[in-house]
C-alpha cells in the first residue's frame, strides 16, 4: 500500500446495524432493512458494493466517450443481487458466502451509433472495480 492511500473507516455501536462510514471528508451510513432488524437509514453493505461497481462503470464510460469525442450525454447502470447481506452475515462463521452473481443493465443516452453503443458495452466490462471483483481480492488483516 502506498503512503498516500486513504483509510475508509466504519464504526458500529453496541446494538443494531446502523454503521457510520467515513472516507476522507465524506460521511455515509450503512444499515440493514427493517425486516431484518435494521433501521434502513442507509444502503446495505452489498448495496454499497453495487454502488462502487456502478459508479466505477459510468465513470469508465465517461472517460472513454470523452477521449473518443463520442456524443454520450449520459449513462445509467442498473445493478442488483438477490443475496441478503444479513443472511450471509449469520452464516459466514460456518459457511462460505459470496454474492454469486450481479445482474447489470446498461443505458446509454445520446445520439450514438450502434457501433458506439456496442463498444461502450464492451468498455463497461473493463471497469477497474469489475475487474477487481472478478479476479478476487485478498484482505490483509493487521492488528492494532
Amino acid at each position: 500500500m502506498t503512503d498516500n492511500a486513504r483509510w475508509v473507516t466504519s464504526r458500529i455501536g453496541r446494538t443494531g446495524f446502523h454503521t457510520n462510514i467515513r472516507a476522507a471528508s465524506h460521511h455515509m451510513i450503512a444499515d440493514e432493512p427493517i425486516d431484518v432488524g435494521g433501521t434502513e437509514r442507509g444502503p446495505t453493505p452489498y448495496e454499497f458494493l453495487l454502488a462502487a461497481l456502478g459508479s466505477c462503470t459510468v465513470m469508465t464510460l465517461r472517460i472513454y466517450a470523452d477521449r473518443k469525442g463520442w456524443p454520450l450525454e449520459g449513462a445509467v447502470v442498473h445493478l442488483r443481487s438477490t443475496h441478503s447481506h444479513e443472511k450471509d452475515c449469520e452464516e459466514c462463521a460456518t459457511t462460505e458466502v459470496d454474492i454469486g452473481r450481479i445482474e447489470r443493465r446498461l443505458e446509454f443516452e445520446g445520439p450514438l451509433s450502434e457501433e458506439q453503443r456496442t463498444r461502450l458495452a464492451e468498455i463497461a466490462d473493463r471497469c477497474p472495480v469489475k475487474q477487481t471483483l472478478e479476479r478476487g481480492i485478498v484482505v490483509q488483516a493487521s492488528k492494532d
